[in-house]
């Protein structure tokens, strides 16, 4: 019995994994990673923006900073704990010291277009700065279609300030991008429906002169008649409207006579010769 009961349980093992990534795949567990981020202001509106940046949960996302002799990193991670940190959503590690900058218990979100603010409140009291406040750490989201997930940096900390402190980080990814939206212009629609309604015209018009009228040739073109006067009709109105000169003008030139020159000549000679 012990023998087979191994393959069974081998087997239980198996298929509730394969269960659970396909509910992971499907969306099951789509919002697990994002409910774990306290709101200070808990809202619909910012749950759904927080949604947008699910793709980046369960990823730790690091930056490095040099000043002078010291050098910093930087963990942040979406509604988790930031370098296995409980509750840190951005910490600080230096020299093996680590410092949180921010929790997701104290999660504040706004969503744009084409970017996401995300702050992380409540983190550890600045020592000489800043009036010993609470840190806090802010990241700016950025939509960049033609990357999954960007580096991590760190733009700027700035506690120089008696209050609100603050450090600041970029990211950028496609995961906060909307859709494309794709939309008609109204001279666009009159385009397709004027197209759609010469096709109509062309092919129902070749087929009626074709298989009623049975028309050969370039006859079978619709109201062909009409269309071959078009032209020429076109051009007359274009020198009617156009055309400055007086049609009923006669020509500016002097008569020319129509007897030979020859015969003139020679009348001329026979009035000069003596009688």
């Amino acid at each position: 019995m012990q023998v087979l009961a191994y393959p069974i349980v081998r087997c239980l093992l198996v298929w509730t994994l394969v269960v659970q990534l396909v509910l992971r795949g499907n969306g099951a567990y789509a919002d697990e990673t994002t409910t774990n981020c306290k709101l200070t202001f808990e809202s619909e509106t910012e749950r759904n923006v927080l949604k947008r940046i699910e793709p980046l949960g369960h990823r730790n996302f690091t930056a490095e900073v040099k000043i002078g002799e010291d050098k910093y990193s930087y963990i942040f991670q979406l509604c988790g704990d930031a370098g296995g940190v409980l509750g840190a959503g951005v910490v600080q590690v230096k020299s093996q010291e680590t410092t949180v900058i921010g929790r997701y218990n104290t999660t504040e979100v706004i969503g744009a277009s084409d970017f996401v603010w995300l702050q992380y409140g409540n983190g550890e009291k600045y020592d000489n700065h800043c009036s010993q406040e609470r840190r806090r750490a802010m990241l700016m989201i950025f939509c960049n279609r033609n990357l999954d997930v960007g580096q991590l940096e760190v733009v700027q900390e700035n506690r120089i300030r008696e209050q609100n402190c603050f450090y600041l980080f970029k990211l950028e990814t496609s995961a906060v991008c909307l859709p494309l939206e794709y939309k008609l212009s109204t001279g666009s629609i009159l385009l397709i429906v004027a197209f759609c309604l010469l096709a109509v015209y062309l092919i129902g018009g070749f087929l009626y002169q074709r298989l009623i009228v049975g028309a050969k040739g370039v006859e079978q073109f619709p109201n062909y008649a009409f269309w071959a006067e078009v032209g020429n009709l076109s051009a007359d109105g274009c020198d009617f409207v156009c055309r400055s000169r007086d049609r009923e003008e006669p020509p500016n030139y002097s008569a020319v006579s129509t007897e030979p020159l020859d015969e003139v000549r020679e009348e001329r000679d026979d009035d000069l010769l003596p009688m």
